[in-house]
């Protein structure tokens, strides 16, 4: 039997995504209601803005003061849409401590105080969820937390970011340099009026951190994801990709060490072979791929933001914590039982493609070739062209930690011969 008493719930935020919530919640409602088992009422909308029109939205509901509405007493649930560390944190842990649970869309502030909300949520028996963080509508968190809780994940590589995987496409695909893709992207509404968080790699070393948390059952934070960003990738360097059959994408890889004392969270340009399933991830869509033990290799593709996807997963979330409090339940919170340390990025093993600039005569392969050999590091391959005393060499090792890779990079560089280090830059994906 259905309850005809609402759960109520506090809208902080209502721009894109806020305003496909309300729209969803209204135009779904009977929906919802059937599917929670309760109706469902937005009792209050905090914005900063109130003298926008936003339609459908009953204007005797929208508030300056995000505060009070979380303090009322009488919300069930907030949805978190607005984003960034402050007043976010204060007014998650306010709706807490006033019989709320929360759902959210704030992947900086749950990387960087996810521990510390949980604890919250603990404290006062409340929900924390956050779906939407992660690879707007891609259903990710819930799969790694709850269909996944049995098994050992060993290995998350995605592409989780829209805008770059839109840039690093076009400059595939047609050829365009970076700054080229970049203008179009703009254009075209996928990138920021400032994209330093996305081309720089902040935005994914946010879901990095976030996914490795609940992947491996461990603490990991923001400042623990070693991170790069994509703005330095070439034209030139799509061209040796092309050369060794492979593309160029921004990666967020989350690793588990072999002997599983440790793991690893990184972003940054890599290669991967054109035959794995994240090579095809066209345009603005995002994918995740997933190695398990039992569940083997898995794959979660799809819109990574935008209004209505992240309102999708937002919406799905509320439904989950609806149900939870219908239930006088909470659902899983962080799991961190292994404590397992993040290794540094100097620890990463992985493989390495190096392009230098020669100059163009006898001895500088036999040069270049004792470097890496008295760093411990294995050439997998060679290759050289130049004419008129310049010449480009281009070395493709085996699998070598990052600290070795990088001392031989700063010895390379000492070496008369070469002219300088054009890119380095890693394949994944294997």
């Amino acid at each position: 039997m259905m309850r005809t008493r609402p759960l109520k719930v506090a809208l902080l935020g209502c721009g894109v995504v806020g305003s496909e919530v309300a729209r969803i919640m209204t135009t779904h409602a009977d929906d919802l209601a059937a599917r929670i088992g309760a109706p469902v009422e937005l009792a209050g909308v905090a914005v900063r803005r109130p003298s926008r029109v936003r339609e459908g939205i009953d204007p005797a509901l929208v508030t300056t003061d995000a505060t009070a509405l979380v303090k009322r007493g009488d919300i069930d649930v907030v949805v978190e849409v607005i984003g960034g560390i402050e007043p976010a944190r204060t007014l998650i842990t306010t709706a807490f401590e006033h019989g709320a649970s929360v759902v959210s869309a704030n992947k900086a502030l749950v990387a960087q105080d996810g521990e510390a909300l949980h604890a919250a949520a603990v404290d006062h028996g409340e929900d924390l969820y956050y779906e939407a963080a992660v690879a707007g509508a891609i259903p990710l968190v819930r799969p790694l937390r709850e269909s996944l809780a049995g098994d050992k994940v060993n290995r998350v590589l995605g592409i989780v970011n829209g805008t770059t995987n839109f840039i690093l496409d076009a400059m595939d695909t047609t050829g365009a340099g970076y700054q080229e893709a970049l203008d179009e992207a703009t254009a075209l509404g996928y990138a920021e009026a400032d994209p330093t968080a996305d081309v720089e790699g902040f935005d994914a070393a946010a879901k990095a951190a976030i996914l490795a948390g609940i992947a491996f059952h461990t603490r990991v934070r923001l400042d623990d994801v070693y991170r790069e960003g994509m703005t330095e990738v070439t034209a030139a360097d799509f061209a040796s990709a092309k050369e060794m059959g492979c593309t160029i994408k921004l990666l967020a890889i989350c690793e588990r060490a072999a002997d599983g004392q440790s793991v690893t969270a990184r972003v940054h340009p890599a290669m991967i072979p054109l035959s794995h399933p994240l090579a095809s991830v066209r345009g603005a869509y995002n994918a995740v791929f997933v190695e398990a033990e039992a569940a083997g290799q898995l794959m979660f593709y799809g819109p990574g933001a935008g209004g209505s996807p992240t309102a999708s997963a937002v919406l799905g979330d509320l439904v989950a914590v609806c149900r939870n409090r219908l239930g006088g339940a909470t659902g899983p919170g962080q799991s961190a039982y292994t404590q397992l340390p993040v290794s540094p990025m100097g620890d990463v093993v992985t493989r390495y493609h190096i392009s230098l600039d020669v100059a163009d005569k006898p001895g500088v392969l036999a040069q270049v070739a004792t470097v890496f050999a008295e760093h411990g590091v294995s050439i997998d391959t060679v290759r050289q062209s130049g004419k008129d005393g310049e010449a480009s060499l281009v070395v493709v090792t085996h699998r070598a930690a990052d600290a070795a890779l990088t001392g031989t990079v700063d010895a390379l560089r000492q070496l008369d011969t070469v002219r300088g280090v054009a890119s380095i830059m890693r394949v994944e994906g294997e």
